[in-house]
């Protein structure tokens, strides 16, 4: 504010400049978005047979199992982690130790529990359910699509729910605000969309019945009644806040992108690193 008028006109003209730089960079992660889409056709092979391995209908052969670090020279000098801290990780809540473990029982179970902003979503009553996740996947829109992605998880049969997948869309957009272009910093999340589950009769995680005592007004009569209120559950994920927020919807839905977002980029594609606790907390923000 204490720059002489000639200069404040000049910082002016390079701030127009700055907005037709931040126009560009906004291509720039479109055709981004356009490189991910295509290479995730590519990346999907390997996710299919990660797939099959976890849900034991593939068994690796003795070639695919070799890994150099399961040497003990070279764990000490690749600096891996010590072999009891990554066991801490993945403990399971089975102990059946035999050979008769299909796949890599509670896989996408264990993932979540080791990672901070996923496990405070998971409560106990969660856990027998996702113990039935045999996948995620992540689909990108099409190219004549508005820019977004859904995120598929995979079931098999269970007693809680007929569906086999439950779906989560995130719609995207790669645009400066008029009002605050300098504010871009990339695509950004702006609205999702979860799925209806069908629960089945008695099943559903998401509610709880409590018990009410009501007195009557005329007669003085009190009698209980029962009524369904919301509980916490992972499964509140797939039933997303409407556009209509207020503060504290707006902080849900904020979180909500965060977590769609973190599963997009980093659990899905290094999903092995977080079962086995090498992919650290470090990988979060705060």
């Amino acid at each position: 504010s204490s720059l002489p008028k000639v200069i404040k006109r000049r910082i002016h003209a390079l701030k127009n400049l700055q907005v037709e730089s931040t126009k560009i960079e906004a291509k720039f992660y479109e055709e981004v978005h356009e490189l991910e889409r295509k290479y995730s056709l590519m990346y999907q092979p390997l996710f299919e047979k990660r797939s099959l391995v976890v849900n034991g209908s593939y068994e690796p052969t003795e070639e695919e199992c070799e890994w150099e670090s399961d040497n003990e020279e070279d764990e000490e000098k690749n600096g891996a982690k010590d072999e009891n801290e990554v066991e801490d990780k993945v403990k399971l809540e089975s102990e059946d130790d035999s050979n008769d473990a299909k796949g890599i029982p509670e896989f996408w179970l264990t993932i979540f529990k080791n990672i901070p902003i996923l496990q405070e979503m998971v409560q106990e009553h969660d856990e027998p359910i996702l113990k039935a996740m045999q996948d995620i996947r992540v689909v990108f829109s099409k190219s004549d699509e508005p820019m977004g992605f859904t995120l598929d998880f995979v079931f098999e049969s269970n007693p809680y729910f007929s569906n086999k997948v439950l779906t989560k869309s995130y719609q995207m957009q790669s645009q400066p605000d008029e009002k605050e272009p300098f504010t871009f910093e990339g695509p950004e999340i702006i609205s999702c969309t979860g799925c209806k589950i069908d629960w089945a009769k008695g099943k559903n995680v998401t509610v709880k019945t409590i018990q009410k005592k009501q007195k009557h007004k005329g007669r003085g009569t009190v009698r209980t009644v029962k009524k369904q209120v919301s509980n916490d559950s992972f499964f509140n994920f797939f039933n997303p806040p409407d556009g209509n927020v207020d503060e504290e919807t707006e902080n849900l839905l904020a979180r909500d992108f965060e977590i769609g977002h973190l599963i997009r980029e980093r659990v899905v594609p290094r999903a092995v690193l977080y079962f086995t606790g090498e992919a650290g907390d470090d990988d979060f923000d705060e």
